[in-house]
């Protein structure tokens, strides 16, 4: 009878691979196989010993190479051949990741699996940015959201809610419709000249921040042609930038940092 491991859903970080954690640096050299997304770096590609299968899945915003579906079977599909099997996503898995539908699918099919957590981007970038997502006096709490998930009403989110000036708001993968993103946040009471970012490759060192404000992100990303992994900050706490923006100076200081 073939021996079924468990299937280890591991959040790669958001790019640098020093922000590995421990558990997911040793699981790198445990694996026989590893189904990987897009965002995930190469550096971190590059850890795994060559007789480890790699798995291109994907799974980038408005660009999914393989669907979801397929990536829950071909896991559950790993896991009855006997594979030691690795789902490696950009990120926290689940943290905007769909790794809780991955892990439901594979516990309805019996499959055992383990969850490693990953530093999620909203924190590494945003960090290495310069950007406490709280400060004393600017910023008492933070929402996280996606910036690509269409319902209804736009991208369905409660703006009003999200317009509350004493926090932070980070926008995952909000490139595509930072207009309308702006735009409502403007119209539920936002100020317009509220602080924003844009950090793009965050963490790692072709990391490139843009500072702006709410109403004039839109146009400052697109004079600048950001592409690729995107976060977006919005919120008081993103003025503190100037002042302890820190990786830049480490790259000068030791180019392998």
């Amino acid at each position: 009878m073939t021996e079924i491991h468990p299937v280890y859903l591991v959040g790669a970080g958001p790019g640098d691979p020093d922000l590995l954690t421990v558990k997911a640096r040793r699981l790198i050299d445990t694996v026989d196989v590893v189904v990987y997304d897009k965002l995930v770096a190469d550096p971190i590609l590059a850890l795994f010993p060559p007789s480890v299968e790699k798995i291109f899945a994907g799974k980038q915003a408005f660009n999914h190479y393989m669907p979801q579906d397929r990536i829950n079977e071909l896991l559950v599909e790993l896991a009855k051949d006997g594979r030691k099997a690795m789902r490696l996503k950009g990120g926290d898995p689940f943290v905007f990741g769909r790794g809780g539908e991955e892990a439901l699918f594979l516990a309805e099919h019996g499959i055992p699996f383990e969850v490693v957590p990953g530093i999620t981007s909203s924190a590494g970038c945003a960090a290495y940015a310069g950007i406490p997502l709280t400060h004393r006096d600017l910023a008492h709490g933070v929402r996280f959201v996606t910036g690509h998930t269409q319902g209804p009403d736009g991208l369905g989110l409660n703006w009003q809610s999200l317009a509350d000036p004493d926090t932070t708001l980070v926008v995952y993968m909000g490139v595509t419709n930072v207009d309308q993103i702006t735009e409502r946040l403007v119209d539920a009471g936002m100020p317009a000249t509220t602080p924003a970012a844009a950090i793009n490759h965050g963490t790692r060192e072709n990391q490139n921040v843009l500072i702006s404000t709410l109403s004039e992100l839109p146009s400052a990303i697109a004079a600048n042609g950001l592409s690729g992994p995107t976060l977006l900050v919005i919120g008081r706490v993103v003025d503190l930038s100037e002042r302890l923006a820190w990786f830049e100076d480490a790259l000068t200081r030791n180019p392998a940092t």
